[in-house]
């Protein structure tokens, strides 16, 4: 049921508040073996570059492998605090998804973006890089030539031929050789699983007794496994544009396809509606217009003036970041509008920061951390027939992002089997956890949304009716005041909740 409005049921009159901060560390019910890990002092210091009053840096020390964390081996992670303005609850951990995005970054860079007023004063807001991310011990591939070569460089084989499947699948193998040869033997233990357990860790060394955490996108994957993993520790959480963990790989990427596609309408919806739109008519007629530029620079791509060339994968990658917000819907008129006129220069920008990309320098690792994550989490699907169907059905809801979908799974040639399973989280005697879905979200679908919220045991729906990625923080009050209430009073919506 959902609700129009936002109606909250308090926690009840004589209940014990959750536990905040001690400002030691944690260690009750931790096994002897990882004592060393939990019972660690951190010491922050200002954070590199001088970064603005409030903000410090630590690194918390984790086993590397913690199926057997007695070995010696270890990983460093990255993580930076915002203190409270006001008088702080505790830590809220914070993640911005990917998996790769770096958390570190996401907090220094932009805070006001990550967490609205009200938790900055009532929280120490903590960013963290996950392990292979960014500043922790991270996954290391290419340098900037050859990822230029890797996500850039335009196949010379036809699309579709077997000597195009073979043309990328050497590539892959290539960048699996070079992650492999250049990661200090991390890539068996860059998994989500993992990750779950540092995050506990950090709660631990902060001194919270339970983990408060907000976790956009892929980070809602992690923070549903930190519940089912721990949820006698599980505080209060936020899963903002949920993944459902219980769809395999190849309906992932269908679904997103199809959400992608749905976005793009809208997007070309109100081009149209713009007055200023390089295209014209109905949408329809503008789809298969935009549909006959992507297949124009698949056969004939132009020259941007780096050297690099505009092909039909690269014009997509813009494509697609752009639309995960409408607030870059003016961007992507502009890149379109130059590309028909055979400029790809927008294009190329909005690609870029698509990849992290700036003046030839790769600003992170996500790249290689997104496709670490995913090879060691998604069970390999090897069924020629499941897949055939699955690109009938992205064929038949995205005739437009279609042909530029497909192509060989890096994966395959990942240089360790996945440890990862695909199935429904409850997380089990963790307490209600709110889910936010955007209804016309691309990235990740409402429906996984929905799915996630019904999963958990205690799993509270907010619906945002529009457009773009994620819910919070996005100028919908009625969403932002549910959050916000939640983690500050401890405020559960009193049903599923609809914010128009």
């Amino acid at each position: 049921m959902m609700l129009s409005g936002c109606l909250y049921s308090l926690i009840p009159e004589g209940a014990e508040p959750r536990p905040s901060t001690t400002n030691e560390p944690d260690t009750e019910g931790v096994a002897a073996e990882l004592l060393p890990f939990y019972e660690q002092t951190l010491e922050w210091t200002e954070c590199d570059g001088g970064a603005a009053a409030g903000f410090d840096c630590a690194y918390v020390t984790a086993p590397l492998d913690w199926e057997n964390p007695s070995d010696g081996a270890t990983m460093e992670l990255s993580i930076v605090r915002h203190q409270a303005t006001g008088t702080p609850m505790g830590s809220l951990l914070t993640n911005p998804g990917g998996p790769g995005g770096s958390g570190r970054g996401f907090i220094l860079d932009s805070l006001d973006y990550a967490v609205g007023a009200d938790l900055i004063e009532n929280y120490d807001v903590i960013g963290f890089d996950p392990r292979g991310v960014g500043d922790s011990s991270a996954v290391s591939c290419f340098d900037a030539a050859n990822m230029d070569k890797y996500l850039y460089d335009i196949p010379t084989a036809a699309r579709g031929t077997d000597a195009w499947e073979a043309e990328l699948t050497k590539a892959d193998q290539a960048f699996a050789d070079a992650c492999e040869a250049n990661s200090n033997g991390i890539l068996p233990y860059i998994t989500t699983v993992n990750s779950a357990r540092d995050m506990d860790l950090i709660r631990a060394v902060l001194g919270d007794k339970q983990l408060n955490y907000l976790g956009y996108s892929y980070g809602t994957f992690l923070g549903a496994t930190y519940a089912e993993l721990y949820p006698e520790k599980a505080g209060r959480l936020v899963l903002d544009g949920a993944i459902d963990p219980a769809v395999p790989g190849l309906e992932v990427g269908a679904t997103q396809a199809i959400g992608f596609e749905a976005a793009l309408r809208a997007y070309m919806q109100d081009c149209l509606d713009s007055g200023s739109c390089p295209f014209n008519g109905t949408v329809d007629e503008a789809m298969a217009d935009l549909g006959a530029l992507l297949a124009s620079v698949d056969r004939t791509p132009l020259k941007n003036d780096d050297g690099r060339m505009l092909g039909a994968d690269s014009l997509m990658t813009a494509i697609i970041a752009a639309l995960y917000s409408a607030d870059s819907w003016d961007f992507l008129t502009q890149a379109l509008d130059e590309t028909l006129q055979g400029d790809p220069y927008s294009a190329f920008y909005l690609a870029d920061f698509y990849n992290e990309r700036e003046d030839g320098v790769y600003l992170s690792n996500s790249s290689e951390a997104f496709t670490a994550y995913n090879c060691m989490d998604y069970p390999v699907e090897d069924d020629q027939a499941a897949e055939d169907a699955t690109m009938a059905k992205i064929e038949a809801a995205a005739p437009t992002i279609a042909p530029y979908w497909s192509g060989p799974d890096t994966c395959a040639v990942w240089p360790y089997p996945p440890t990862g399973t695909r199935g429904a989280i409850h997380a089990e005697g963790a307490g209600p956890i709110l889910v936010v879905g955007t209804t016309n979200d691309p990235a990740t679908p409402y429906e996984w949304s929905v799915s996630l919220a019904e999963q958990l045991e205690e799993g509270v729906l907010i619906t945002r009716v529009g457009e773009g990625h994620t819910g919070y923080n996005k100028g919908n009050t009625c969403v932002d005041e549910a959050v916000e209430a939640y983690f500050l009073d401890d405020a559960v919506p009193e049903a599923d909740l609809e914010c128009s």
